[in-house]
């Protein structure tokens, strides 16, 4: 039988299932374990030989995931496992990211699937992103099993946990039918599962026994023509594009001709099927045909986007493409203008930078790129800073150099009146800090709606904050609470404009001149605040070289080196000792800088810079601030 076949039918009304397909997602927080556990399924399955290293969390494998240590990309693999008693099915599971800023992924991969596995932490619990998940999960009325995961923690307080998931359901208006659902109790790392809690498993065969019973199989109507949803896209060095889609109805073929439902310019083509591909372990696998239900892979269609309809040629019906959120987020990139633009990178212009913009576009449905006044800049608008940091991150890998500005908040007017995006935000800290944090929120216009002590010696918080007071606010709550703390958020809805929120107190100190740093210069600034560049380093005019401990910016010198002269000095030779100067990331640098300044982004380089280096400029541009 050739891979892809269609098989296993049986009969369901006026519908047919498919008896031997399974496909579901996984949806968690981030850090709850999805990935380990996708890790221990494909382990215990077969998909890797015997005597064949593995790495963790195979299936990032993106460099910035791995970094980062979140999922970032919603990838598949495929097990197939034989149940007690019954016949073989095959396990189609989707690993989406767990952080609210890739949404648009999270949304997509519902898409493909016919239930869901919702991992949470027997001791943190539902969090901000737990929530987001869920909420998509249930608008698709998806069937949910929960996994309570890491039983093994000491500080496991599985009871409690699951009260919090039930109260999530009802909070996020679940039907009876959905609030009844399955639990079973993993430790992931170790691969076993139990349905019983407290009782240690000894592999993942109840889960999977679980997956096969409580998730449907995938439905289709009998005598159907050919529908397939581009849910992804992905590219290979043999055959270019490929469009990855969820067959609804009937059955595609290898070379077979199709109608290409193109939703956003409402036009269909016929076009053929040069390659196809379905999912076996971690690789596509070529098929000659596949059906209803499964999740293929196919070439041959260079301009095909994510929300077009594969469809039968003789009767072509397009499905409902895929609804994403509106972004929350936007910034502007540009090519880089700084007097030490072209030093490292070697993609510089505004064509290449419009280009791989455009590109980015093609497979992620959840930002946009709109046109400024400059021709060489854009705005370009996402679900956090996370999301666009990433972007940033990827386009200085490959070569860009680049101007980012600083993010802010989309606004809506609603009513005739502005409204910005609020979000709720969960914060984690141990009591000594409770204060603090408390402090810091009512600065950013937070209101607090609730606080847990579980007499750990740690508190929950649940805020709602305006989305712009969070911007920066990592770096400082981190600082703040000595690394321990920690925050999760998400979107929660919009409200009318809460007003001015001031969310930095230090001032920058900025270079006065072009030219290579000195010690004695470094020496000298470092009594006026934290600094960001160490001895023999470029600078140039306009260039933020600290932090200012005062709340005003400051123009320093800092190419200034020790005048030499001919008369003997008793402290001529004394040592001079410079305190470790401050290498900021990408992301931090784009929680430091304020509205008139942005980030100089080059392979080698994350530079800080006022948007006018001229002194007089930048005079200017403040006094005309003031007046609008």
């Amino acid at each position: 039988m050739a891979i892809g076949r269609v098989t296993a039918f049986a009969k369901l009304g006026e519908m047919l299932t498919r008896s031997d397909i399974r496909n579901v997602a996984i949806i968690a927080h981030v850090d709850h374990g999805k990935t380990t556990l996708v890790d221990a399924m494909l382990k215990q399955s077969g998909v890797f030989s015997a005597h064949e290293e593995v790495a963790d969390r195979v299936m990032d494998s993106m460099d910035q995931e791995r970094e980062r240590g979140i999922t970032i990309l919603a990838k598949n693999a495929a097990v197939r496992y034989t149940p007690a008693g019954g016949s073989e099915v095959k396990i189609n599971l989707v690993d989406t990211p767990g952080h609210a800023d890739f949404g648009g992924e999270v949304e997509r991969g519902l898409k493909m699937v016919d239930g869901v596995l919702l991992l949470v932490d027997s001791s943190e619990g539902p969090l901000p992103q737990t929530r987001f998940v869920l909420r998509k999960a249930l608008a698709s009325d998806l069937p949910v099993i929960l996994v309570i995961n890491k039983v093994d923690r000491p500080d496991a307080r599985i009871d409690e946990v699951i009260d919090e998931v039930y109260q999530l359901f009802i909070d996020l208006d679940a039907t009876e039918e959905q609030i009844e659902f399955p639990i079973v109790f993993t430790n992931a790392r170790a691969g076993q599962a139990s349905m019983e809690q407290g009782v240690d498993g000894t592999d993942l065969r109840p889960l999977m026994d679980l997956l096969v019973t409580a998730v449907p199989a995938p439905a289709y109507e009998e005598g159907h023509g050919l529908q397939a949803l581009v849910n992804n896209l992905d590219a290979s060095l043999y055959v270019g594009r490929l469009a990855l889609c969820r067959m609804v109805n009937g059955t595609i073929r290898k070379g077979s001709t199709v109608a290409w439902c193109r939703h956003e310019i409402d036009e269909i083509h016929n076009v053929k099927v040069a390659e196809l591909y379905v999912t076996e372990g971690m690789q596509r696998v070529a098929a000659d045909e596949a059906g209803p239900g499964e999740i293929v892979a196919l070439a041959g269609i260079p301009e095909i986007t994510i929300g077009d309809t594969i469809a039968d040629a003789s009767d072509p019906r397009p499905l409902p493409p895929i609804a994403v959120d509106d972004p929350a987020l936007g910034m502007t990139i540009g090519i880089n203008t700084s007097p030490l633009a072209g030093k490292s990178g070697k993609k510089l212009t505004a064509r290449q930078v419009s280009d791989r913009l455009q590109a980015e576009l093609v497979g992620n449905v959840s930002i946009r790129v709109l046109d400024t006044d400059r021709p060489d800049t854009w705005e370009v608008q996402g679900r956090g800073e996370l999301q666009l940091g990433v972007l940033v991150e990827a386009m200085r890998r490959e070569g860009f150099e680049l101007t980012v500005g600083k993010p802010q908040v989309v606004t809506r007017e609603v009513n005739g009146k502005l409204h910005e995006p609020i979000e709720r935000l969960a914060i984690d800290v141990p009591e000594d800090y409770l204060g603090t944090v408390t402090q810091l929120m009512a600065l950013r216009k937070g209101r607090m709606e609730q606080m847990v002590n579980h007499g750990t010696g740690w508190v929950r918080l649940e805020y709602l904050v305006p989305a712009r007071g969070l911007i920066g606010f990592r770096t400082e709550f981190m600082t703040e609470t000595r690394g321990s703390g920690i925050m999760h958020s998400v979107f929660e809805r919009y409200e009318p404009w809460q007003g001015d929120i001031k969310t930095r107190a230090a001032g920058s100190l900025i270079a006065d001149r072009a030219g290579k740093t000195a010690s004695f210069a470094i020496m000298r600034m470092q009594e006026r605040g934290g600094l960001f560049v160490g001895p023999g380093e470029e600078v140039y005019e306009g260039m933020i070289v600290g932090a200012n401990a005062r709340a005003d910016d400051l123009d320093v010198n800092a190419v200034r080196e020790k005048k030499q002269t001919n008369i003997r000095s008793a402290n001529a030779d004394e040592m001079v000792s410079l305190i470790p100067h401050t290498r900021m990331s990408l992301d931090q640098a784009l929680e430091f800088i304020r509205s008139d300044e942005c980030v100089e982004v080059t392979p080698d380089a994350v530079r800080l810079r006022k948007v006018a280096l001229n002194a007089v400029d930048r005079v200017k541009l403040a006094r005309s601030a003031k007046k609008a």
